[in-house]
């Protein structure tokens, strides 16, 4: 059984399935464990892209190439 727990400990929802415990986590949206037990994920999902320059967290994104 998959937990999807919040920053605070509180489970926010179980799931068998990983991928569905994972779409939770998204509908959550705010850092989060997802926990069987044996095994831990933990993050904020659905977060994975930059837009107008940004990072999820607010940060202004850079990259720089280094030879």
């Amino acid at each position: 059984m998959w937990l999807v727990k919040d920053d605070e400990g509180f489970v926010r929802g179980k799931s068998e399935d990983l991928s569905i415990a994972m779409e939770m986590a998204k509908y959550v949206d705010e850092f989060v464990t997802i926990t069987n037990g044996d095994m831990e994920f933990v993050g904020r999902f659905g977060v994975d892209s930059i837009k107008e320059g940004l990072c999820p967290d607010g940060i202004e994104y850079t990259w720089k190439k280094r030879r």
